[in-house]
């Protein structure tokens, strides 16, 4: 799939400093340009870090933001920290037609993956 595909980011999204400058860094190397036009959030943000389950109550959100055509906000996010300049979902959300999302899971002990889902097309 090409990056110009994707429309959302589930980020790992700790709220810390440095998680989030490096992750936005890995998000601009990993889509170049097209970092910049996809919607990004944090779930953890609402429902905390849920250590090992995580990864699929986030991606759960992915699938319902496919099927609902909305991308939640980051809870409390009022200003991005520094460094941290993509599109990040604030307020109170965004209704957007998602085709393709990514869910960025870093866990504990460098169990790190991420997960795309697309709608399914016949």
């Amino acid at each position: 799939m090409k990056a110009e595909e994707l429309d959302y980011v589930n980020a790992h999204g700790t709220s810390t400093h440095h998680n989030d400058l490096f992750e936005t860094m890995a998000i601009k190397a990993a889509l170049g340009s097209h970092a910049e036009k996809v919607k990004i959030n944090s779930t953890k943000s609402m429902i905390g870090h849920l250590l090992g389950a995580a990864g699929g109550v986030e991606f759960i959100t992915c699938v319902k933001s496919i099927e609902d055509g909305f991308v939640h906000a980051t809870a409390g996010l009022e200003k991005p920290g520094e460094g941290c300049d993509l599109d990040y979902t604030q307020g109170e959300g965004v209704s957007m037609e998602v085709n393709a999302a990514i869910s960025n899971s870093l866990g504990f002990g460098g169990h790190n993956a991420s997960l795309i889902v697309k709608k399914f097309r016949e």
